[in-house]
């Protein structure tokens, strides 16, 4: 007779998925978010540029195909040989490019004294920054005609750069603020100690490490500069922007021209972002080549 030893068994306690149900039910309704919010702003790019790049018979057709059916790019050929706008988009891209380069160059500082300086008023200052945005530009617009007439700066890129730039410097500096507050300070001090001026401790530390919120504020002030209308409306004449430009023929001009127009503006501000897509998208965890 064999005597059998009976092992014992040690029950599990069940597992409980609701956390990883939450997670994946949490993650679902981010992408759904995601993709929603690309449709919502896509959408219209992709309609414009459809039209732009569409013959003026199919413009006419009803119902309208939401395939690319006739392409063409007479429209967008007519546009651009109009009258006026090859030298407003000059205008535009020089008026983009200069107001990044001095509201980096007056805003980045002020960051940096923000973000590394206690002051009295620090808090307030930043308040009163985000307050000058509220005023409306159209209450400053005459005011601000009649002192460039009085200096000789009226219709001119100059003018419409120096507007620009102010517009831009609020948000540039409290960017910029809040990327080199994430900046160790020890990385700086280390710098100061192997012999590093603070300018160059700057240069050489913090400013590579602070390059994805540059690059954010730049695409901010570009595309902000590229589609202001109101300001460079008023200030010029004969050497308006381009959306100045594309304003005053809207009401003259054909379907079609409107439709160019607008796929106009939108497509060196895009290629602008994609351009500095990588330094974005570092300041975010992910890696661009």
């Amino acid at each position: 007779m064999t005597l059998t030893r009976e092992t014992p068994t040690t029950t599990l306690p069940p597992v409980d998925r609701a956390p990883l149900r939450r997670r994946r039910r949490t993650r679902a309704l981010q992408q759904t978010a995601a993709v929603a919010v690309t449709l919502f702003m896509g959408l219209p790019i992709y309609l414009v540029g459809l039209a732009a790049l569409s013959s003026r018979e199919s413009l006419a057709e009803f119902p309208r195909s939401f395939l690319p059916t006739d392409l063409s790019v007479e429209t967008m050929a007519a546009f651009l040989g109009s009258t006026g706008i090859a030298p407003a988009a000059v205008n535009s891209l020089l008026a983009g490019l200069y107001t990044v380069f001095f509201s980096l160059l007056v805003g980045a500082p002020g960051g940096y004294a923000l973000a590394r300086y206690a002051f009295r008023g620090r808090e307030s200052y930043q308040l009163v920054l985000l307050l000058t945005r509220a005023l409306p530009i159209v209450v400053l617009s005459i005011p601000l005609a009649q002192v460039f007439l009085a200096t000789g700066m009226y219709d001119s890129v100059a003018a419409v750069v120096a507007v620009h730039t102010a517009l831009a410097l609020p948000t540039t500096v409290l960017i910029t603020a809040s990327i080199f507050v994430s900046v160790p300070r020890d990385l700086e001090e280390a710098a100061l100690l192997f012999g590093c001026t603070r300018f160059g401790a700057f240069r050489r530390v913090v400013l590579p490490l602070s390059l994805p919120g540059v690059a954010a504020s730049s695409i901010f002030t570009f595309v902000l500069s590229w589609n202001e209308v109101l300001a460079a409306a008023v200030l010029t004449l004969d050497r308006r922007t381009l959306p100045a430009q594309v304003l005053s023929s809207l009401r003259e001009s054909p379907l079609a021209y409107r439709f160019a127009g607008g796929f106009a503006l939108v497509i060196p501000a895009l290629l602008f972002i994609f351009l500095m897509r990588r330094y974005l998208l570092n300041m975010w965890g992910s890696r661009v080549g």
